[in-house]
């Protein structure tokens, strides 16, 4: 559908009607008085289109009636073609006051009114039919302002409306406003906790997060079925280049700008520029096509093998969970995070060097870059780092997939229903030599899959764990709820309340919760 152009409302006494107010113009300069001056209409362009709609003006004026061009507040008589009254009053809201004009009617009305050379009698088959609803029994929604409040389940009822939300919001962070990026998101995250699809605006009274810009996108969905700005933003240049640029491993925001500002805009005229990359942009670059694909959830149980296989054989007893959005449930995504930790508190230390040797013996890292533990060094505590990012040893990489386990062969149900110690080896199964596994010449027998590797310890475990699975807005809610109700501190590190001076102990996600004075959500309803 062609989004609605929205018209301005303009105050009375200004439109087609001329200096003086009682004559009105042709379209060619010709006045002609205006016969009717109690009945003032409006034409709405909605499915009539703008050239129908400016012929049948055009005739009004010529017959006498006052047909205003603009919406003003001294409008009696709103005009429409194959809309309900649901839909006319939708787009009277969006307007400025909102205010309902005396009659909302048909074409038919305005072209018997054409034919009779004056205002015909209202009745009742001219009147636009609104659905009516009683202010009691309305679906009207009301959540919690904050999203750690409120369980959201994968199952979105308003997809249309969060996608375009979710887009602006990412042009908003890819244009250095995270500001308004993240009240694009706050509202996204308000229409996908919601049970039902909003059908109208009056759903949305009294909603949190739900601020004017987003509003005026949801309401141009609800009424278009798209809206002009989302769509103007998905053909932009810069947006489009943006998320070419950002789509490389390695490669930010500013970065992406800077090549721009170069007139680098895809990946092709990046590889001709010659500029210098580093390592982890190089190994993006290569791997593009791969990197830009979701990971499926069989995918990631695959890797899922291969990452305990290479713990157990360092350190057996450890415990290996995966996190981030397959925590919460999702069949895809964009990387495969895993936490691991030992029951016994230290004996983690030193841990990922020996890991990331063994994958790398093995054949499975195609990139690696590994980042110390500075937990214990910094001089801020715990639960008070500089920044969001947490201060655990991690390695971040770029794992080379065995075909057979993309595919889900045989051979990965086998694996999968075993523990490493009851299996041979996999890196042996699957013949990885050299960094290439044997197959027909000219043959990919593998996929690059992000990686990354988390070592915590087992006294910081609940909060790491907490803290990984995400959402990215849950988790920003959870900081703040944190910080604004509680007056504590929450890291993926610790829980630090202010009042008390001193750290809440917790050896579950339930109890930092408790301690939170939030009802605990699991992973699976933390999809806000």
């Amino acid at each position: 559908m062609v989004p609605l152009k929205r018209r301005k409302v303009v105050s009375p006494g200004t439109g087609n009607t001329g200096d003086s107010g009682n004559t009105g113009s042709t379209g060619s300069g010709d006045k002609v008085p205006i016969k009717f001056p109690q009945s003032v209409l409006f034409l709405l362009e909605r499915k009539m289109g703008a050239s129908r709609r400016a012929f049948l003006s055009q005739l009004g004026r010529k017959k006498g009636f006052q047909v205003e061009e603009l919406f003003i507040e001294s409008v009696t008589h709103v005009i429409s073609e194959n809309n309900s009254g649901d839909e006319v009053r939708t787009w009277l809201d969006s307007q400025v006051g909102g205010r309902a004009p005396a009659h909302l009617l048909d074409i038919s009305w305005y072209t018997e009114s054409m034919r009779a050379g004056h205002p015909v009698e209202i009745l009742h088959r001219h009147k636009l039919q609104e659905q009516q609803v009683n202010e009691a029994e309305a679906v009207v929604f009301n959540i919690p302002s904050y999203a750690c409040q409120r369980r959201t389940a994968l199952d979105n009822h308003n997809t249309v409306l969060t996608d375009a939300l979710s887009l602006l919001a990412e042009n908003a962070e890819l244009s250095d406003e995270d500001g308004r990026g993240v009240a694009f998101r706050r509202a996204a995250a308000v229409l996908k906790a919601l049970p039902e699809p909003v059908t109208g605006m009056t759903q949305l009274r009294g909603l949190p997060c739900l601020g004017g810009h987003s509003l005026r996108v949801i309401k141009d969905i609800l009424e278009d079925g798209a809206s002009g700005e989302v769509e103007l933003t998905k053909e932009s240049e810069r947006f489009k280049a943006l998320k070419v640029l950002t789509g490389i491993f390695g490669v930010g925001v500013k970065t992406a700008e800077r090549w721009i500002r170069e007139q680098i805009h895809s990946l092709q005229q990046l590889q001709d520029s010659g500029q210098t990359l580093n390592r982890a942009q190089q190994a993006g670059l290569e791997h593009y096509d791969d990197l830009n694909q979701p990971v499926t959830k069989a995918e990631a149980d695959a890797i899922g093998e291969i990452v305990r296989e290479a713990v157990m054989s360092v350190l057996p007893g450890a415990q290996i969970t995966v996190i981030g959005g397959f925590r919460r449930g999702k069949l895809t995504g964009h990387d495969v995070d895993f936490l691991v930790t030992h029951p016994e508190e230290g004996r983690e230390v030193g841990l990922m060097p020996k890991v990331v040797s063994w994958l790398e013996s093995q054949g499975f890292l195609l990139y690696q870059k590994t980042t110390r533990n500075s937990y214990l060094e910094s001089k801020d505590g715990p639960a008070r780092p500089a920044s969001n990012m947490d201060r655990f040893e991690r390695c971040f990489s770029i794992f080379k997939l065995p075909e057979e386990e993309t595919r889900g062969t045989k051979q990965t149900e086998t694996l999968t229903e075993n523990t490493p110690e009851d299996t041979c080896s996999l890196a042996a199964n699957w013949q990885v030599k050299g960094g290439e596994q044997m197959k027909p010449a000219g043959h990919k027998a593998w996929r690059a899959v992000r990686v990354d590797l988390v070592v915590s310890p087992i006294s910081q475990f609940a909060f790491a764990l907490l803290g990984w699975t995400g959402s990215k807005l849950f988790e920003r809610e959870l900081r703040r709820w944190a910080g604004h109700e509680k007056a504590m501190s929450l890291s993926s590190h610790a829980l630090y309340d202010n009042k008390q001076s001193r750290y809440l102990r917790a050896t579950s996600e339930e109890e930092i919760f408790a301690h939170l004075g939030l009802d605990y959500i699991p992973p699976s309803e933390r999809n806000a």
